[in-house]
């Protein structure tokens, strides 16, 4: 089978894609709020009608939760003949604030900027956008030859935005009809604007909450202050006993344990991804990185473990002044986990440190709530990657480059212990997209560009 003439076809019918697109955009398919659950449901049918429309196999599947979308397509290729897991997901983030929005978040339109045309609206990146590429590259090789070059099933998911809690029943359930040779994700970024970029290894994630306990009541500051022992004051202590000012690093005895340096040969390729530091850090206000001193931005970002504290309270909060000793002060924290950072060990150590820094009279109680993934790491030595980085490099007319990401996609970590698979990320995102955030938008040429690649990954990887 042809690649010209798929790539000509995908061209020609941008027009009638991008129509495509903005008709999925409209539909609110927010996860996370049971107000939603119709259009959660109506995006799934949505998807289900357009692919049946390319000549998949599909239907939606029910969960405990908001359904799944599955689909199959090529079961009568030859024996051999490569087969793809294509994941993706279907759902969005609520739009709060909505009066930062400069337009409304479900009537998406093109607006013309700086970098040239963009999609702006809610899920046009994050990922009903990043999705189509795909569902596009599959339409145009469908349209002109019948057929797809490989056997392909697609994956959609419609509570990625709120915590999956029906993925991995799902991914047990019905882990015969999900094998495949390889798993593909489009949830991703480019490394830089126009760097097409496949991700090496994603960040892990541990999360937990504690609370100091101090008196039994609030206490009245003029007479308990001094004597009393303040719960504020005891988190604050802690807080800052998590860094050493010097290094950067995180002074959690044993919180290294399973951290891998990266190897030379991808260090070299992270310094010439394109990559602006500068750019990077003053676009949020920085003027200079704060993490460890003796790594890179990059390396900071994708290769080194962190400890945040995400939110900290107690005592009064309101209006004007109460002169108080809170009994109580609270601290909700994340680490980063890379390598092969244990998350239950971890947390453990954390813990510890905590504990026995208390002072006399001071409880700590932990939320038992427990949340943690590892680290992934890609299998790079899988023919495929290197043929997907060709099949970018000719499409970008730039070397594609394998880099880290910091944050952390579970169903990654699922894919590998359910079912098994490998997987590969490709994404067309920018840093400047704002998913999550008022205002989300998905550059033109990042779908066109992202609709041309996969119709080259495709082909690559039939080869």
């Amino acid at each position: 089978m042809s690649l010209p003439p798929v790539l000509e076809k995908i061209d020609s019918d941008l027009d009638a894609a991008m129509e495509r697109l903005m008709t999925f955009l409209r539909i609110p398919s927010i996860s996370t709020d049971p107000a939603y659950k119709p259009e959660v449901d109506r995006a799934a049918d949505w998807l289900v009608t357009d692919l049946k429309s390319i000549g998949i196999a599909a239907e939606k599947r029910p969960t405990p939760g908001h359904p799944m979308v599955t689909g199959q397509i090529g079961a009568d290729l030859p024996e051999g003949t490569p087969h793809v897991l294509f994941y993706g997901h279907y759902d969005v983030q609520p739009v709060d604030p909505l009066d930062l929005w400069d337009t409304p978040p479900f009537e998406p339109e093109i607006q013309d900027t700086a970098h040239g045309p963009v999609i702006r609206g809610r899920g046009s990146s994050d990922d009903k956008g990043q999705l189509m590429t795909f569902v596009e590259a599959c339409r145009a090789w469908a349209a002109v030859h019948g057929t797809l070059p490989c056997r392909i099933t697609f994956f959609f998911e419609g509570e990625e935005e709120s915590g999956s809690p029906s993925l991995v029943p799902f991914l047990k359930e019905h882990a015969d009809e999900l094998q495949s040779d390889l798993a593909l994700v489009c949830d991703t970024s480019m490394v830089a604007r126009g760097v097409p970029s496949i991700s090496s290894q994603l960040r892990g994630m541990v999360k937990d909450e504690f609370t100091i306990v101090g008196p039994r009541i609030d206490l009245h500051s003029g007479h308990y202050g001094g004597p009393g022992l303040n719960p504020l004051r005891e988190l604050s202590k802690i807080v800052t006993s998590f860094y050493d000012d010097e290094t950067g690093k995180v002074a959690v005895d044993g919180f290294y344990e399973g951290v891998h340096e990266v190897p030379e040969d991808q260090l070299r390729q992270w310094q010439n991804c394109g990559f602006d530091e500068g750019v990077y850090l003053s676009g949020v206000g920085y003027t200079q990185a704060h993490g460890e001193k003796d790594y890179s931005t990059l390396e900071q970002q994708w290769a080194r473990p962190t400890l945040e504290v995400n939110g900290l309270w107690g005592g009064y909060n309101g209006a004007g002044s109460k002169t108080v000793i809170p009994s109580e002060a609270h601290c909700k924290i994340t680490c980063r986990l890379v390598g092969d950072m244990d998350p239950a060990s971890l947390r453990d150590k954390i813990r510890k440190h905590v504990e026995d820094r208390l002072s006399v009279d001071a409880k700590v109680v932990w939320d038992n709530d427990l949340d943690g993934a590892p680290a992934s790491v890609m299998n790079l030595d899988r023919p495929e990657f290197e043929k997907a980085r060709g099949a970018l490099s000719d499409e970008w007319e730039r070397e594609a480059v394998f880099a880290g990401m910091g944050g952390s996609i579970p169903v990654v970590g699922y894919f590998k212990t359910v079912l098994g698979l490998d997987s590969m990320l490709v994404g067309f995102a920018n840093e400047d997209d704002a998913i999550h955030s008022p205002n989300e938008k998905y550059d033109v040429k990042s779908f066109h560009k992202g609709i041309r690649s996969w119709a080259r990954i495709l082909d690559a990887l039939s080869r």
